[in-house]
């Protein structure tokens, strides 16, 4: 194994200290914040003017039709190259080294992430369905009739949900972990992304936000102990695609977007899914040989 730095150590190769990882981390939390409201705005604006009218409800999340739930998603897919222009404007730092300590998206590794992830989820079906108010209630929800609208929704959802969840990752468990990194403990660059990404949610209950937050320190730590983003990549896809599916198929998709409500016996399902997968995604990654530790020069200005 190679003895260079590790995923989150990779902003110490290049340009860093407090003050610049600061600064980066305003930059990319207020331009997503900026992208991600701008583009949705603009989103809710058109299907207004498609629907001919000023929409179904004042709550633009309350009932997303197919624009502005598309709009939502590429509004966080935006962030890709915001988070790819601070790296490399102020660290220095190759595009290809936000992904992984390869310096490129390991598709292998990605796709079989995939499959553990839906695999992972079989595991919180099943714990979710034998505890009171669990999966089991929520999927007996009332079925809403599939109609045009409903089959738009589940096309956006399929082709836009990787996007979306990418996004979030490049931000909090890219951006965020390396900028940590730099300055402070491997565990400091875990829990304070974790942290910032359940709050980044908006108002919610103290479960949901647990959930969050546990999915947060979950995919950072398959960051440091894979080297990249693939693993946390493929299970916020698949856990939104679920999400995301299930609520429109039940008419709950504004409530899906910002759920605020949540009680303490989905946690049991949750923690079990991402403990299942985190053991999965790392014995994966050690069966494919992926370093953790990048072995070639991940700024611009080194010799490679």
């Amino acid at each position: 194994m190679s003895e260079g730095p590790g995923y989150h150590q990779l902003h110490r190769r290049g340009p860093h200290g407090l003050g610049r990882q600061l600064l980066g981390i305003v930059l990319v939390l207020v331009g997503m914040f900026i992208l991600s409201g701008v583009v949705s705005l603009v989103a809710y604006a058109a299907e207004a003017v498609l629907q001919g009218g000023p929409g179904r409800s004042v709550d633009p999340f309350d009932d997303p039709g197919p624009v502005l739930m598309g709009g939502i998603l590429l509004g966080l897919a935006a962030t890709i190259p915001l988070v790819l222009l601070v790296s490399w404007g102020l660290h220095g730092l190759r595009p290809g080294f936000v992904v992984s300590v390869a310096g490129r998206i390991r598709w292998r590794y990605l796709g079989g992430c995939l499959g553990l992830s839906v695999v992972a989820m079989f595991a919180t079906l099943l714990v979710g369905s034998l505890v009171p108010s669990g999966t089991r209630e929520q999927l007996s929800s009332t079925a809403h009739p599939v109609d045009g609208r409903v089959v738009a929704l589940l096309v956006t959802v399929a082709l836009l949900t990787p996007l979306q969840a990418a996004g979030e990752e490049f931000v909090f468990r890219g951006y965020l972990t390396q900028a940590f990194g730099a300055v402070f403990p491997t565990a400091v660059a875990v829990l304070l992304p974790a942290v910032l990404f359940a709050l980044a949610h908006g108002s919610q209950s103290a479960p949901v936000f647990v959930d969050r937050l546990a999915f947060g320190i979950v995919a950072g730590l398959l960051v440091v102990l894979t080297g990249g983003l693939e693993a946390g990549i493929a299970m916020h896809m698949v856990n939104n695609w679920l999400a995301f599916g299930v609520a429109i198929l039940t008419g709950d998709l504004g409530d899906s977007l910002q759920p605020t409500g949540g009680t303490w016996w989905t946690l049991p399902g949750t923690l079990t899914q991402s403990l299942v997968y985190l053991g999965l995604a790392v014995w994966l990654a050690r069966r494919q040989g992926l370093a953790t530790r990048s072995a070639t020069a991940p700024t611009w200005g080194d010799a490679p």
